[in-house]
């Protein structure tokens, strides 16, 4: 059976690229920081825009944030900002992109404290665990994510409030929000 015929969510509607993300990673469990971060500058990027915006443009944030080099991101400086704000290949807001470099150097103490961001992530979760939903329509938020969310901003992220916090945690696997019929929960 094809992936297509397979029961899915309707999110992704029939766009490949929404579909394959669907499919392959939204949901699932991530436990790697550099692939946390990734999603971190990616969920960040799109406050105010869709997802398909940026998944679109995924390759080119990975070329022009360093595939995701933490240590790199935050080390960037002037020269990397304006290079950024001249990159086609990613939304060019001068705000996100000041983000995302700040975030990383906030991102590197949250590891420094917790031993990872992935531990600081999941001590929000009950038991540490990823929560598994039967929602028939997901939140847009929740008190996890408002906790995640109002702990980070203290901390000085910026582009992350709950929502964005909770797309985060969806996309990450920190709760699958599949729908109970689905084929790739």
């Amino acid at each position: 059976m094809q992936n297509q015929d397979l029961k899915r969510c309707s999110w992704p509607g029939t766009d490949p690229l929404y579909m394959r993300y669907h499919d392959e990673e939204w949901g699932k469990e991530v436990h790697d920081d550099k692939k946390l971060f990734e999603f971190l500058v990616l969920e960040s990027a799109q406050a105010g825009l869709s997802w398909i915006t940026i998944l679109r443009r995924r390759e080119g944030y990975r070329k022009a944030f360093a595939d995701f080099d933490v240590e790199k991101v935050a080390a960037f400086g002037p020269d990397d900002v304006e290079r950024l704000l001249n990159d086609a290949g990613i939304i060019r807001n001068r705000l996100k992109i000041h983000a995302a470099i700040s975030n990383a150097k906030l991102f590197l103490e949250v590891q420094k404290e917790f031993g990872s961001f992935d531990k600081y992530l999941y001590s929000f979760l009950p038991g540490g665990k990823p929560i598994v939903n039967y929602y028939q329509q997901a939140p847009a938020s929740t008190e996890i994510s408002d906790a995640i969310s109002k702990d980070m901003k203290k901390r000085g992220f910026k582009f992350f409030g709950t929502t964005i916090c909770y797309a985060h945690m969806q996309a990450t696997g920190m709760v699958n929000d599949h729908l109970p019929d689905c084929c790739f929960k």
